[in-house]
């Protein structure tokens, strides 16, 4: 949860506070001591004068720092030694003195340390595969690193890491030698799509009679199945491609990027949402909460050395303008006249930062085309970038003779640099008008895996569904508790609504599912309980803090401010919101969410705001009690929750067998368990879903859009728990019947929810 609320005076605040840090550095090169040292400072001025709850940095602090600092270095201890730990472990007492002094003499070792170790394993994996495995020999591996000791010799260690790939190795080899297995028995990819069908149908019958004929005219010469020894080279071979690209990607990294670490391990001490983001972090941020960005709309990937489009953005220019494609790989990048730039071997990181731009400015991209290997100049204009997937969207879909609505709404999302521009809120009101001229009976919005956002949005979004009221209470240490309220009297929807939630929905999306579960103004379903994070973070940037600093971009702080509380008075802290409908998922067995974080705040109570429970719904008790039990006579329920338990038994398993054979009869079972509870994923609801007619006009124009919307339905039809919800909403009956409203505006009166 991220609000701007105050943010001016507590710069302000901070500008005149910090005026001891306003020097002027002029040395300005990557690793640079003088910034690392100025962001301990600021690390400790943020959290001691605006974290919600302080801490003591002492030597039990240190103690804490050190632990989770050395196991993000290295958490599966394969690259540092027992005597680096020793040598580390003097300084176990004396990060708090550190970090007050600025002292980088023990980052400065470990980094330097791991630099070597790293190089050294560079080494190590390129022997290991020169040669065969000895896959018949009994061995073992323990995979939780918690119960592992260190290498106390490099000779230890390279065994580590010959048991370490040997187990990736392993598994590859015995999937090829079944795809051979499955090729000598005449099982094709069509056995595939036949499983989907229904038995009886043309298209099955045709399907195995094509398999029997191609079997029946088959010798075993005509399949010239590869050996053992050909499969082993073959594997081996994958694997060394996959560690090269794995330490490509530790070679990447920069001091810079390991200091971040530090910091980060400092930070999260006070809670698990307070950290530091540096500068290319803060942008992630920034575009990650406002949905856009300005650009070419490509999603890039590094592939060796080059850097490849993964995916073309819906509706951005490099989509438009139709000369980039999925698969092309950029050699060069060139800016306006100047020379186009080799970027061939560089991060990825940086490749984006000289391919993103102010709007209007061109980029200009020496691809090798992926359809015939050619070298082309593609020129693009750079203009805004939406991700369309950030957004709220909808859908219809009848049922039982009545019209649905589904929301989906990933992401609290707003731009807090102009509250003119879309947000969350604003898209969800037209989302619901479009609905309602549909028809829609009742509306489901989905908030699974929704991690929140922006608490403004989330007061405006639950203001749609009733009158008016507290939405949500606000504490400040030191201050009486804010109470936050929707002030507008107009309903947007006044119909049916259930809320859909599981173990990931947190905090902005717990504040929606509480409120309406307070005021008894929709139903709750999903998971026992959401994720539990019940706190509010502040994004400060650290540049704001420092005056003449030539350091470069400082990034920003995300600090925990403030604890929210439902207007029962009930924190969300740790325990979440516990649906009014529970339904088993296959975590129901396994701890997750806030609870299972480290350092979490803890739950408590304050005084209920002033609220009355709408009760407008008739039948509100009854369609809860009617879905238990169709949740508890559900065979699809029954075996998520009889799959649930054995993920849960699953998990305390770290120990693999490295002999080929115990290996191939693990996977076995294991594969015989997976073929077992196979109907759960092949489960369909026999639902059909609609776009509306907003979305279908730009169909054709935007064929990415409709195979996006294609997948999302799809998903839809094989989702038990969207059927659950559409069963509720056909049992609740309000007493009034929801009617159609002026479309919604926004602050500049313009019309923006009209078909």
């Amino acid at each position: 949860m991220y609000i701007k609320k105050h943010i001016k005076i507590v710069l302000a605040v901070v500008v005149v506070s910090i005026s001891l840090l306003a020097f002027n550095i002029f040395k300005t090169p990557q690793d640079n001591p003088e910034k690392d040292k100025l962001l301990l400072e600021l690390l400790q001025f943020v959290v001691s004068n605006y974290h919600y709850e302080q801490k003591d940095i002492n030597d039990d602090f240190s103690k804490a720092v050190y632990k989770d600092y050395i196991k993000s270095l290295d958490s599966e201890k394969k690259f540092f030694l027992q005597s680096d730990i020793n040598e580390f472990s003097k300084y176990e007492l004396q990060i708090d003195d550190a970090i007050k002094n600025k002292d980088l003499t023990f980052f400065d070792l470990t980094y330097n340390r791991l630099q070597q170790r790293i190089r050294e394993s560079r080494i190590y994996y390129a022997e290991i595969l020169e040669k065969p495995f000895e896959y018949f020999t009994d061995e073992t591996i323990e995979m939780d690193a918690d119960k592992n000791q260190y290498a106390t010799t490099t000779v230890q260690l390279k065994d580590n890491w010959r048991k370490i790939i040997k187990l990736s190795t392993l598994a590859s080899l015995t999937e090829k030698m079944k795809m051979e297995d499955d090729k000598k028995n005449g099982v094709t990819p069509t056995s595939d799509a036949q499983s989907t069908l229904d038995p009886s149908s043309k298209e099955a019958a045709a399907i195995a009679k094509a398999k029997e004929k191609l079997k029946e005219s088959k010798t075993e010469a005509d399949y010239k199945p590869k050996s053992f020894v050909q499969l082993e080279i073959e594997t081996r071979e994958s694997s060394k491609k996959n560690y090269d690209e794995y330490f490509s990607y530790m070679k990447d990294l920069e001091r810079e990027d390991y200091f971040t670490m530090f910091i980060n391990s400092i930070a999260e001490q006070f809670d698990p949402h307070t950290s530091y983001f540096a500068a290319d972090d803060k942008e992630k941020f920034d575009v990650s909460m406002s949905g856009k960005f300005f650009g070419i709309g490509a999603r890039l990937q590094k592939k060796g050395d080059y850097t490849e489009i993964s995916e073309l953005i819906s509706g951005g220019p490099a989509w438009r303008e139709r000369e980039l494609e999925k698969g092309d790989i950029i050699m060069k990048v060139g800016q306006g006249i100047k020379e186009p730039e080799d970027i061939i071997g560089m991060k990825i990181n940086d490749v984006v930062k000289r391919i993103k731009g102010p709007k209007g400015t061109e980029v200009r991209l020496t691809v090798k085309k992926i359809t015939d290997g050619s070298t082309k100049v593609i020129k693009i204009t750079r203009d805004e970038v939406e991700l369309e997937e950030t957004y709220a969207k909808s859908t219809i879909v009848k049922k039982d003779g009545k019209i649905f609505g589904i929301i989906n709404l990933p992401k609290f999302y707003i731009d807090f640099e102009n509250k003119d521009n879309r947000d969350a809120a604003k898209d969800v009101a037209i989302e619901v008008e479009r609905l309602k001229l549909q028809g829609v009976e009742g509306i489901a919005i989905d908030l699974r895996d929704n991690g929140g956002g922006s608490l403004r949005t989330v007061v405006d979004i639950a203001g749609l569904f009733i009158k008016d009221g507290p939405i949500v209470q606000v504490k400040t240490v030191g201050r009486k508790q804010e109470v936050l309220s929707d002030q507008d009297s107009k309903i947007q929807w006044d119909g049916p609504l259930v809320l859909m939630i599981n173990n990931f929905s947190a905090s902005a999306s717990e504040i929606l599912a509480a409120a309406m579960q307070d005021y008894k103004r929709g139903i709750v379903i999903g998971s026992t309980q959401s994720y539990g994070k019940g706190t509010v973070q502040n994004v400060i940037d650290l540049n704001q803090m420092v005056r003449n600093s030539a350091v470069g971009d400082l990034g920003a702080m995300k600090t925990t401010t403030q604890k929210f509380y439902r207007i029962d008075g009930g924190s969300t802290q740790l325990k979440g919101v516990s649906s009014d409908v529970a339904m088993p998922d296959r975590y129901s067995y396994i701890e997750v969410g806030e609870r299972d974080a480290k350092n979490a705040m803890p739950w408590d109570k304050i005084e209920p705001a002033q609220y009355s429970p709408i009760n407008n719904i008739s039948n509100y008790n009854s369609a809860i009690a009617n879905s238990k039990l169709r949740i508890s006579q559900n065979p699809q329920f029954k075996m998520i929750d009889e799959n649930a338990k054995i993920l849960s038994k699953r998990k305390d398993e770290t120990v693999y067998s490295l002999n080929i054979n115990k290996f191939k009869a693990e996977e076995e079972e294991l594969n015989a368990e997976i073929k077992r509870f196979k109907p759960i994923s092949e489960y369909t609801n026999k639902l059909t879903f609609i776009s509306l007619p907003e979305e279908v006009k730009q169909f054709s124009q935007d064929t990415i859009l409709k195979k996006k919307r294609d997948r999302w339905h799809e998903q839809l039809a094989k989702d038990a728990y969207v059927e659950e919800a559409l069963n509720v909403l056909g049992d609740l009956s309000p007493k009034s019947v929801a009617k159609t409203k002026l479309p919604y505006k926004n602050k500049k009166g313009k019309l923006v929810g009209q078909l």
